[in-house]
């Protein structure tokens, strides 16, 4: 049974994920084979050189900061770069992937993130880069909660949608809780998020998407007797679909 008086109030980590989705970050400079090899490998090497090289004033300052956060609370992260077609004019793609973990209170946490990332290269550095497709999770469930997101990609601008977080097995007598809230993309203050129990085994909200396009972004948790989920996802607001 789940003692709601411990999860009353949780003080959700959002820096965590904010570092891989501020929109005006970047990662990367040509497309040829061997750069992208060469990112991945500097970040997973920790080489800041490469990045003060390879980027424009404003994003090394920003990604080195970013940076350090994610390898202060997972040091053993890791990326992984893929290329992806574009199809917007002076705008090419990357799929990132970043893993890690971390021990807390004999707990492993585990981070997984992915994202695409546009960009675009000016004066032959990394400029103007955003953030698209945002799905990250950290839980220390060993996954062993049986749970599926269904958070849209893309929206239409004041369109109504539905998120849903569904857990799958029958819940019996055990009690979970949970929540879910939007939150600022520039935000990087930890932001309180009130659990309530989860009577219908998931989280279902409907909601309205702003009236202009933009990102919107959601961030929630899970806490289950088997662990805690926290997930936070990014969604595009457009005009047209």
């Amino acid at each position: 049974m789940l003692n709601l008086n411990l999860f009353k109030y949780i003080s959700v980590p959002l820096y965590l994920f904010i570092y891989l989705i501020i929109p005006d970050s970047a990662i990367t400079q040509t497309l040829k084979v061997n750069f992208i090899r060469n990112l991945e490998n500097a970040l997973n090497n920790r080489d800041l050189e490469f990045i003060r090289k390879n980027f424009s004033d404003y994003e090394n300052q920003n990604i080195q900061k970013q940076f350090s956060k994610i390898i202060n609370d997972f040091p053993s992260s890791e990326w992984n770069i893929k290329r992806l077609k574009s199809n917007i004019p002076n705008k090419d793609i990357l799929q990132i992937k970043v893993s890690g973990k971390k021990i807390v209170d004999e707990d492993i946490h585990i981070l997984e993130s992915n994202f695409d990332f546009l960009f675009s290269i000016v004066n032959g550095k990394i400029d103007e880069g955003i953030i698209k497709n945002l799905f990250t999770t950290i839980r220390n469930d060993d996954k062993k909660i049986d749970i599926i997101f269904k958070i849209p990609d893309k929206v239409l601008t004041g369109s109504k949608y539905d998120i849903d977080i569904i857990l799958n097995k029958p819940l019996e007598e055990v009690i979970i809780a949970g929540a879910i809230k939007p939150h600022q993309v520039n935000s990087i203050f930890e932001q309180e998020i009130l659990l309530e129990p989860l009577v219908a085994g998931g989280i279902f909200k409907m909601t309205r998407a702003p009236s202009k396009p933009g990102i919107q972004i959601w961030s929630g948790i899970i806490a289950h007797p088997k662990g805690m989920i926290t997930f936070t996802k990014s969604i595009d607001v457009v005009d047209e679909i």
